[in-house]
């Protein structure tokens, strides 16, 4: 008989723990920014390496932590990989047209550069 294990979970805030001041403090870095916008053209998930980001691999987790903390993202394991979204709808929800002004800034921001 071979023991069965629980799926390892991560801790996500709940939609009302969320608070602007975590989600603009997760959004202030350039990395987690351009996380957060190739998650956003994703049709599904994506795992942290999928994502490249000129960081060190203990930086790039560093930064996926900070999103999923303040709410930003969700993750979940796939085997031994996470796999990350956006929490597109509890953002949305909670912080009206934020995400979508940030993706637009975002891009006007790359086509200036």
């Amino acid at each position: 008989m071979t023991p069965t294990t629980a799926p390892r979970r991560l801790p996500h805030p709940a939609p009302d723990q969320i608070r602007l001041e975590g989600v603009l403090h997760a959004l202030s870095d350039p990395a987690r920014v351009q996380i957060v916008c190739a998650l956003a053209a994703a049709e599904s998930g994506l795992t942290c390496s999928a994502v490249e980001v000129p960081v060190s691999k203990s930086t790039l987790t560093h930064h996926y932590r900070v999103l999923r903390e303040a709410g930003v993202v969700a993750q979940v394991y796939r085997g031994t990989s996470k796999v990350n979204s956006l929490r597109k709808a509890e953002l949305e929800e909670l912080f009206p047209g934020l995400l979508e002004a940030l993706l637009t800034a975002a891009d006007r921001q790359s086509r200036r550069s």
